[in-house]
């Protein structure tokens, strides 16, 4: 059974459709990859999945509950949280203390939200840096923290939004070894990426969406081959013989 259940979803803006009766399964442990042109829907999506949006048709379901509706808050709680294209940690705060905000979720003793808070940021690499603001950190540092404080909500699925974006070869290769850390640690991820070194290489399966339709769904070998996915976003360049 699948984790997770987009059934149907559409969502307008001012009678523009964003997503047009989009369905999706996230399985239980996997690495799901959504990819697309900007403004596919795909950042949509995951802010109706969140609770930030309510879509205008069709369902969400979570380990067989209907969560459509709920609020961010609500949809964390039950075990699905999410980072954003754009980081925004608390900068006069110390990276620390942005990660014990997560861990305060399920802790309610701030000893106990300390320790989790400092276990997780050396698994993500960036205990020595535990006392510093978290607005001095760079830009893949604040992805990281970000992610950290994600995990920090003890959740069962993350919805991972540009995680790789502007990083250089080096921190993509360090990210995607991480994410597989985290899978393996037993946290289903659900990916949206443009950076196609991540995406291809780190998913189990990829999703394509386009002008707010899904148009394909497979391995990422054969999403690469699909011409329809050439011709809308990957360009014959990225084609596999």
């Amino acid at each position: 059974m699948a984790q997770l259940e987009v059934r149907n979803v559409t969502k307008r803006f001012a009678g523009l459709e964003a997503l047009k009766d989009v369905s999706l399964n996230v399985g239980k442990g996997e690495i799901l990859g959504l990819i697309g042109p900007n403004g596919a829907g795909k950042t949509t999506l995951f802010n109706i999945i969140s609770g930030l949006y309510t879509p205008d048709h069709g369902n969400i379901i979570f380990e067989g509950e209907d969560i459509t509706g709920l609020k961010p808050n609500e949809v964390c709680k039950r075990g699905i949280c999410r980072t954003f294209q754009i980081v925004k940690p608390f900068t006069k705060m110390s990276v620390l203390g942005n990660v014990v905000v997560g861990a305060l979720l399920r802790n309610s003793r701030p000893a106990e939200a300390m320790g989790e808070a400092e276990r997780l940021l050396t698994l993500t690499g960036l205990i020595h840096k535990k006392d510093v603001p978290a607005g001095s950190l760079t830009l893949a540092e604040r992805k990281r923290l970000e992610l950290t404080r994600a995990l920090a909500t003890k959740p069962k699925m993350l919805l991972l939004d540009e995680v790789a974006a502007g990083l250089n070869p080096a921190e993509i290769d360090n990210i995607i070894s991480l994410l597989r850390q985290i899978r393996d640690d037993g946290v289903t991820l659900f990916v949206v990426e443009h950076v196609m070194k991540a995406i291809m290489s780190v998913s189990d399966r990829v999703v394509v969406l386009s002008h707010g339709e899904k148009i394909a769904e497979g391995t990422p070998s054969e999403v690469s081959r699909d011409e329809r996915v050439i011709q809308a976003y990957l360009g014959e360049e990225y084609s596999i013989a």
